[in-house]
């Protein structure tokens, strides 16, 4: 068997391969052997160390031309990006880790809740929370005793109990282990959106026993599901991650050879960028507004909605932000999401871009020609209306058990979209359908491969994959127990919490998120593309459930979030396996992590719908809060799970959002064709969900950073990473992490400080740059 060329490029010479592994950390970092081939010809990983990122040109990243090469192939990302190095002694279970550890998963719980309210959902970054972690160990570094203290006075005998408390230098480990268990406290659980929805649209509030239990369930299932598929869905060579990169990156550089001269210059730049985004940022934030979207076309004409639907967008479900300059990189960086210009790559984002203009073209369309009565609502909504353009009572129609009730719903009328709500959930149907045919035609054979290997082959020539040997593996009946376990939970609280889901739907809830969390993993970890399957569960519900919002919005959970929940469990494992973390240190940080955060989730959700319920129920809501997200998601229960049968059917009103599930299966086939017939057209780089997907991505939010996002992507993604790859390997993710990761810091001090998190808002008085209504100037529409 022969190796691909672009693997075979990204290699050194081969020798035979040694049978054993050393197990001792200074021999295995002094052995150079490169790469063996095994008794059936494939590729297998000795203890091969290529040299360390900050390094200037190493062998690995020279071209044919002796020159250094851009970063190319998913060999690329995992060899030339990150570093190899390993000390497997380094202590991992200490005080420090479970001190920094439990901290910031309260903190970031906390904040994650808070943000979730916020008018453009702000996520809490890994890079904040990895921030946060190595200060706080620095600091325990310095003042706990323990035979490892820097301080004479601190130092103590060297016995166990005083180096589980100080073991000397805070390492790459702890702070790993902290970074996951936080990180896993702040990935939001869709039952918050459920209960809250019960709380504002239905009056009703579940008892806190059950809706704690129904979050444990709902997070831990996903995570069961992900670590059973986990040698097909985060040990292979393909499965990449670009969006940990800059996360990973910065691991090196504060815990790898930092008294390096090149590694030292990468740390300054590092921390220059973050300080000074920190105190950039309370310009576009707090001072100067105005700076969110600055736009020529709203200062030159105030009195235009159509200028303000088109060009504004620096407020909350303003418009469109066509042609805005955002300074605000709380918009313009990746806000923690998966979407980010600095680390996607090229024909991703590229892909994204077309998407945004063929959306720009369908909302201004379906608006000014009326279509769906357009023009009775607002330009951007995610409420219900009747037809005369009120808000719809929900409640009104629905009988005491959720239920709706027909005679109820003839007096109301059946609700209405905004218009371009129905053009996103159609887009939402494109690309779930484009989804499915790109993931066989493109990527189908790839994963197929990996499975029937169940130890996938092409990892075996990653030396990552074979660092983590010396680590014991977590057994596969963790994982099953975990499985088991949840849906345990899940049926208890089901039945004692009035979720109206019946046990074999939610068997099938199950059943879905098992066959698409595979395909949803895969495009996420090579294109950094996450597929939307939220309307489509809503859509499966429905169809199951009729009739009944609420069973929806369990079914829903059951089916979405538990994809959520395992695409995250595998984005840690790779982070772990990047990392060489040992993976029963992650598999319990992870765990951890989402039981600490459903409960303050719970708490803080509770404490911000009882302070602000008018506000949450209004349609723009103010710059401090919002219930936009949540608002959405009952409107979405609501229409699928009670009236899907009299507004989607084939001759319903938006008959169109189901029918395109099927229109969006053959959208990637004409590009596969042209492929194979032009093999040289890079037709293969076009990426068919991710454009459908877009099509309703302004819906709703701030819009107006997307102009300065795609000028940024030309330069990082294409000009320095092809004519300067060398800057690109050593600092471009470095960059993005400091620059999200200082950013994070201070929306996190200004929510606090001035902007109500903390009970009370300091408003900046008005001026030329922070205007009243809108803070680009454009026509105030709502």
């Amino acid at each position: 068997m022969s190796l691909p060329a672009d693997v075979a490029n990204a290699l050194p010479t081969v020798e035979k391969a040694s049978p054993t592994r050393s197990d001792s950390y200074d021999d295995e970092k002094a052995s150079v052997k490169g790469i063996g081939i095994d008794e059936k010809g494939l590729p297998v990983s000795t203890t091969w160390f290529p040299g360390d990122v900050f390094e200037e040109v190493r062998e690995i990243d020279l071209g044919t031309d002796g020159k250094e090469r851009p970063i190319e192939t998913a060999e690329d990302w995992s060899l030339r990006l990150i570093s190899l190095d390993d000390d497997p002694t380094l202590p991992v279970w200490t005080f420090r880790l479970w001190f920094c550890a439990l901290g910031l998963s309260c903190f970031g719980a906390v904040l994650s809740q808070i943000f979730a309210f916020r008018p453009q959902t702000v996520y809490v970054s890994q890079l904040f929370l990895q921030t946060a972690g190595y200060g706080l160990g620095r600091l325990l570094q310095e003042i706990i005793p323990g035979p490892g203290a820097r301080l004479t006075f601190l130092r103590t005998p060297d016995n166990a109990f005083w180096r589980f408390m100080n073991p000397g230098p805070f390492n790459i480990k702890e702070h790993v282990g902290t970074l996951i268990m936080s990180a896993a406290a702040t990935h939001g659980a869709l039952a918050i959106s459920i209960f809250t929805a019960d709380d504002l649209f239905y009056g009703f509030q579940p008892n806190p026993a059950i809706a704690i239990f129904t979050l444990l369930g709902s997070q831990l299932l996903g995570y069961g599901l992900a670590g059973m598929m986990r040698s097909f869905l985060v040990y292979p060579t393909y499965i990449v991650f670009p969006n940990v990169m800059p996360t990973v990156q910065m691991f090196d550089v504060l815990h790898r050879s930092t008294d390096n001269f090149l590694q030292k210059k990468r740390i300054k730049f590092f921390w220059v960028l973050f300080v000074g985004i920190f105190f950039w940022e309370w310009i576009p934030e707090y001072i100067a507004p105005l700076m969110t979207g600055f736009s020529i076309f709203c200062l030159a004409r105030r009195d235009s909605a159509w200028v303000t639907r088109i060009f504004g967008g620096a407020a909350g479900n303003e418009g469109l932000g066509l042609f805005s300059l955002c300074f605000d990189w709380n918009y313009v960086g990746s806000g923690g999401s998966a979407y980010g210009a600095l680390f996607q790559p090229l024909h991703t984002q590229l892909s994204l871009y077309v998407g945004v203009l063929i959306c720009i073209l369908s909302f201004a369309s379906v608006y000014a020609n009326n279509v769906w009565n357009a023009q009775n609502f607002p330009f951007l909504s995610q409420l219900l209306f009747y037809a005369n353009g009120t808000e719809y009572d929900q409640t009104l129609i629905l009988n005491d058990d959720y239920s709706v009730n027909a005679t109820k719903l003839a007096e109301q009328g059946l609700p209405w979209f905004a218009s371009t709500q129905v053009v996103t959930k159609i887009g939402s149907s494109l690309a779930f359908g484009a989804t499915v045919t790109h993931m066989i035609i493109w990527n189908g054979k790839q994963v197929w491969d990996a499975i029937k290997t169940a130890g996938p082959v092409m990892s075996r020539m990653v030396s990552h994959y074979e660092k983590m040997k010396v680590y014991k593996e977590v057994p596969m009946w963790w994982y099953i127990l975990m499985f088991v376990s949840s849906i345990a939970m899940a049926l208890a609280t089901n039945y004692t919490g009035e979720a109206q889901l019946p046990w074999w739907a939610f068997f099938i809830a199950v059943g879905f998120a098992a066959i698409f969390l595979p395909i949803i993993s895969t495009l996420y970890a090579i294109l950094c593309y996450v597929p939307g399957t939220e309307d489509i569960a809503q859509m499966l519900g429905a169809a199951l459930i009729p009739g009944k919002p609420h069973a929806n919005m369990y079914f829903t959970m059951y089916a979405y979030n538990s994809t959520e929940q395992g695409r995250s469990m595998t984005r840690d494992l790779k982070i772990g396996q990047y990392t060489k973390l040992p993976p029963r240190v992650t598999f319990t940080m992870q765990c951890l992590g989402a039981v600490v955060g459903a409960i303050l989730n719970y708490v803080i959700m509770k404490i911000v719908v009882s302070a602000n319920r008018d506000i949450l129920l209004s349609v723009q809501g103010t710059n401090v809060w919002s219930g936009a997200s949540v608002q959405s998601f009952n409107s979405n229960a609501v229409t699928w799970g009670g009236l899907a049968r009299d507004l989607y059917s084939p001759s319903g009103r938006y008959g169109m959002v189901p029918m395109s599930i099927l229109v969006g299966l053959a959208v990637p086939i004409p590009f596969w064709l042209l492929h194979r017939k032009y093999p040289k057209g890079n037709f293969d780089k076009v990426i068919t969900p991710m454009i459908c997907t877009q099509i309703g991505y302004m819906s709703g939010g701030i819009n107006s950073a997307l102009f300065a996002t795609f000028i940024l992507c030309c330069i990082s993604q294409f000009w320095i990473r092809k004519y300067h790859p060398g800057w690109f390997r050593k600092y471009n993710f470095l960059m993005s992490a400091a620059l999200d990761g200082g950013t994070e810091v201070m929306v996190f001090v200004y929510s606090f400080a001035v902007g109500g998190a903390g009970g009370r808002v300091v408003n900046m008085p008005t001026w030329a740059l922070n205007p009243t209504g809108n803070p680009d100037y454009c026509k105030r529409l709502t």
